[in-house]
């Protein structure tokens, strides 16, 4: 025990200095990853050291090879800093080390889990009745929702995938707007559904509704076809086309428990999006989810930051319509500001949920009341949902709105002082994402390499629109008006630089 106290003292005094630096620290890492390799040795020692010696090696080793991403000026990614509440919450979680699986073997955490299920389902507008999954990440939340969306698809046309698998099965369309995000892509891939049918989207990155019919309408169509107005299709999509006649399996009722939404030639799935990674534009759900159930698809909203867009007043306009869909998928690490290793899958209907995840093992102590691995691909994980109750708790129902509604304000004193510099914004600001171009390619990447090098910020480069671009995603907790005041002369010094 006097190893294990000595450890845990040197882990929070190395912690706090740590906490302690960001407030002036510079945001990229000052060491290389060769550095830190020398620095921690290479060589596996022949016999045990102290836990408190580990623990400061691995601390002062480490230090100068860390990006100061919980720093209020990281605007690199959409990476939120982690809450006090929700930072203190991780540590007991790590402590308490609980397989949070089964509801009887570790009743505390089902408690915790239960009751911030049900606060974020009211805090987000989505139907009380829903089933919420503790998840690594917004992949394994648009995987997990997927899931259910693919098992719930096929059993409506007479196939079950879990018994069958999907050689002979009727073959899945999946329709996505042609600038989702690459994840939905990959976790296609994982559910072994292959590349998506690409939708046009406009110039802010929303899927086009009327595209959608059409390509609802046509289950011959293929991104292909549709090239002239879809974007970026060649490097996005491939040949997907699909016919009912080839697929073995006639239309058949699909009536599920949200009603009966028609019926089509193939098993669909619509994926939406809330928050582009670049304009943070949001789909239009009402129209989108009515005209995909209207054809009997199942519909999927990938929300990884602008899902809580519906806990403000003042954003959540963007959202409208958003609660008819199906699934959900979030990631709580970004807007809610947890730690990492929290995804959030939501189902409306538990039911397809817990048939793609849920499994029974003799030596299970399992509950009639159902248990939490019953809605996540894991068997053994932490309990996620301390840190997620902590912050809920420690911000309560406005708290998060003004999180929020912070977040938005940041962006739009950025994109105005990209606005007063002679920068071009690429798009409405209407979230936390801001793009911006200074002239031609050549020079944005200038100015996104100078700020780097000025260490201030981090704001990355990305590419959009075939332009290069300068992306702010603003996104931290800790982000405070003075953050963005020197976040803002730092761009400004590395756009006047590049004109001299």
């Amino acid at each position: 025990m006097d190893d294990r106290d000595a450890a845990l003292l040197r882990a929070h005094e190395h912690a706090a200095a740590w906490l302690d630096s960001l407030a002036t620290r510079p945001v990229p890492p000052r060491a290389g990853v060769a550095d830190v390799v020398a620095a921690l040795g290479t060589d596996l020692p022949d016999g045990p050291s102290p836990a408190d010696d580990v623990v400061d090696l691995l601390a002062t080793a480490c230090g100068p090879g860390l990006t100061a991403m919980p720093s209020g000026r990281f605007y690199g990614m959409v990476i939120g800093g982690s809450h006090p509440a929700a930072l203190a919450a991780d540590w007991l979680t790590s402590a308490w080390d609980q397989n949070s699986a089964l509801r009887t073997v570790t009743p505390a955490h089902t408690a915790v889990e239960d009751v911030t299920s049900a606060w974020l389902l009211e805090l987000l507008g989505l139907p009380a009745s829903g089933a919420v999954g503790f998840v690594t990440g917004a992949t394994t939340a648009n995987f997990s929702a997927l899931a259910a969306a693919r098992g719930e698809v096929l059993r409506r046309a007479g196939w079950d995938v879990r018994r069958d698998g999907l050689t002979g099965a009727p073959r899945v369309r999946v329709l996505v707007g042609a600038e989702r995000h690459e994840s939905v892509d990959l976790a296609l891939s994982y559910l072994g559904l292959g590349a998506p049918e690409v939708v046009a989207a406009d110039d802010q990155g929303r899927v086009s509704v009327a595209a959608l019919e059409e390509a609802l309408a046509d289950p011959a169509s293929t991104s292909r076809d549709r090239g002239s107005t879809s974007r970026d299709e060649s490097s996005t999509s491939r040949d997907q086309a699909s016919t009912s006649g080839d697929q073995g399996s006639p239309s058949r009722d699909r009536a599920s428990s949200s009603g009966d939404r028609g019926s089509t030639s193939a098993p669909t799935i619509v994926v939406l999006q809330a928050g582009n990674v670049h304009s943070g534009a949001f789909d239009p759900f009402g129209p989108a989810v009515d005209v995909a159930h209207r054809h009997g698809a199942w519909v999927h909203v990938d929300g990884a930051f602008g899902l809580f867009a519906a806990a403000s007043p003042t954003y959540r306009h963007l959202v409208a319509g958003y609660e008819g869909a199906d699934s959900w998928a979030t990631d709580a690490h970004k807007t809610l500001n947890v730690p990492y290793d929290c995804g959030l899958a939501i189902v409306a209907d538990p039911a397809p949920l817990r048939a793609a995840m849920g499994m029974h093992g003799d030596y299970l102590i399992q509950s009639e009341a159902g248990d939490p691995l019953d809605k996540v691909p894991e068997l053994s994980r932490r309990g996620r949902a301390f840190p997620v109750w902590a912050v809920l708790r420690a911000l309560g129902r406005s708290g998060v709105a003004d999180l929020v509604d912070g977040f938005c304000r940041h962006a739009a004193t950025f994109a105005d002082a990209v606005r007063a510099l002679d920068g071009e914004v690429l798009h409405d600001v209407v979230f936390t994402q801001v793009c911006a171009a200074f002239g031609d390619d050549a020079r944005t990447q200038d100015v996104v390499r100078r700020v780097l090098d000025d260490g201030t910020a981090w704001m990355s480069g990305s590419r959009w629109h075939d332009r290069a671009v300068l992306r702010v995603s603003v996104s931290s907790w800790a982000t405070t008006d003075a953050d963005v005041a020197v976040s803002v002369d730092a761009l400004g010094r590395a756009v006047a630089a590049t004109r001299a």
